[in-house]
Order: C-alpha cells, then sequence, then structure tokens
C-alpha cells in the first residue's frame, strides 16, 4: 500500500481558540449524531466533551438496525466511530455507511471520523484502506507528527496518541494532511469541514480497561505494545491528549452552519 501526502495548506482554517470553548445557549443547539458499531460501544471523551459544550447526542447503531438520517438539517455534525470491522467488509451495513457519509460532506457539516471512521470516511473520498504491507499494527501508544497544516489548525498537538488499529488509508485526493506517523503514515486529514484521526482520542480508562481484556489477541500482532505499556503511556501522555481532544472538539462543532445551532429553538 502507497501512501501520498499534500502540501496544500490553502483551505485551511485555524480552529478558534479558548474562547470556543464557551458554548451557546444549550436550548439553541441540535444534537450531535453518534454513529457506534458495537452493542457495547459509547462515545467515550468524545461524547464527554460534546455534553460540556452543551449539545446533545443522538446515538445510532446502523449495525443493529438504526436507520441514519437523510440529511443532516435537524445535527450539528456527525461523529463516526471505530469498531472491529474493515471498512473493506462486504457488510450491508460497512457499505451503506460509507455511501452516507456523502451526505455531511455534501451538506458541509461538520465531520468526525474516527479509527474505523475515519477510514470509511477515506474510502468515501475515494482513497485506498489496507493492511500494513509488513502486517504490523499500531495497538498502544504511538508517536504523530503534525504537519505545517496541522499547526496552522490548532497548536497543541500531542506528541504520542493512543491507537488499536491493523489497518491505514492513502490520503484522499483534494485532503490536507494534519499529522503523519511511521507505519501508518496518515494518521489525520481534513478535507473541507470533514476530518479523520486514525487514532483514538476518545478512549476513556474503562475502555482501555475493556479493549486490553477482550481484544488481547491484537497485542500478539507485530508492532503491538504489551498491555502494561497501555496503562504507563497513559499515565505520561494522556494528559495532552485529553486537552488537545476537548479544544479540537470545541472548535470542529462550532463550523457548524448558524441557522442548524438555532433550529433547535424555533
Amino acid at each position: 500500500m502507497s501512501f501520498r501526502s499534500s502540501k496544500n495548506s490553502d483551505n485551511i482554517v485555524p480552529l478558534p481558540g479558548r474562547r470556543a470553548l464557551v458554548a451557546p445557549d444549550a436550548a439553541s443547539l441540535s444534537p450531535v449524531l453518534i454513529v457506534l458499531h458495537q452493542d457495547s460501544s459509547t462515545p467515550g471523551r468524545v461524547g464527554n466533551a460534546l455534553r460540556a459544550l452543551g449539545y446533545p447526542l443522538d446515538i445510532r447503531r446502523p449495525r443493529f438496525g438504526d436507520p441514519l438520517p437523510e440529511t443532516l438539517d435537524r445535527h450539528a455534525g456527525a461523529v463516526v466511530f471505530g469498531g472491529p470491522m474493515s471498512a473493506n467488509d462486504p457488510d450491508d451495513y460497512v457499505r451503506r455507511e460509507i455511501d452516507w457519509i456523502e451526505i455531511p460532506l455534501r451538506e458541509r457539516r461538520p465531520f468526525l471520523g474516527i479509527c474505523l471512521g475515519a477510514q470509511m470516511l477515506a474510502k468515501q473520498l475515494g482513497a485506498q484502506v489496507a493492511p500494513h504491507h509488513e502486517g504490523r499494527v499500531e495497538v498502544g501508544y504511538y508517536p504523530i507528527r503534525p504537519t505545517a497544516a496541522g499547526h496552522a489548525l490548532c497548536s497543541d498537538w500531542p506528541e504520542r496518541v493512543y491507537h488499536w488499529h491493523g489497518e491505514g488509508f492513502q490520503l484522499p485526493d483534494g485532503a490536507e494532511l494534519l499529522a503523519e506517523g511511521d507505519d501508518f503514515p496518515v494518521q489525520a486529514f481534513q478535507h473541507g469541514h470533514a476530518f479523520g484521526v486514525q487514532f483514538h482520542p476518545d478512549v476513556t480508562y474503562a475502555m482501555m480497561h475493556r479493549w486490553t481484556t477482550r481484544g488481547c489477541v491484537r497485542m500478539d500482532s507485530p508492532g503491538a505494545q504489551p498491555r502494561h505499556l497501555h496503562f504507563e503511556g497513559r499515565a505520561v501522555h494522556d494528559v495532552v491528549e485529553r486537552a488537545w481532544l476537548n479544544n479540537f472538539i470545541a472548535g470542529w462543532i462550532v463550523r457548524a452552519p448558524h441557522a442548524v445551532l438555532l433550529e433547535a429553538a424555533e
């Protein structure tokens, strides 16, 4: 699998500063659509950050029959989370989700894809999703390097972030590379109002316990870190990653059109 990068940062608009953390009146906010892929999944710290800003969450699990909206006119944005499946799987719900991402892209709503969600976004935009050519994975904490465009967007990127994946993706045509890595070069990108991150800033302490217990087989894969290093890494790197996530979410969600923010109050 080959990875490509873009150096055109003309479409990068910096996320608002800390003043953006002051949310509008909660009564005026439309919900954020949350797409999860397992019955036990939660929106984790992304959900916590959105609730802290006053946004209700509309949680749906298409894998188990929940419909996705035909428009995001009544939503402030959408987040598609990770899961153990692949964006290349032939399951109908996987294909439907990838096709559905065309709606937030067309309507220019804030969209965030996390891990599998980022891979689905990349596929919707025409990029290839594939395993590492040597079978390596990222399971644990690994370094990322923000690009100039990433620094222009926000300045407080963490040095290491939490990962749990065995596939990566090319940078889609027309997208801007925001952060890169070693085994999986494309770690974060932006395409208009849509963002994709390969890592998992959403993971809570409880989620890390659950993943490293139920998914322990993944820690036998090439490149994976043993369980104890996950918790050692969290003690060192989590404060910065959590602060980055809160600032990122606050700047990402205010890209919603003003009319959407006011709709719930009408």
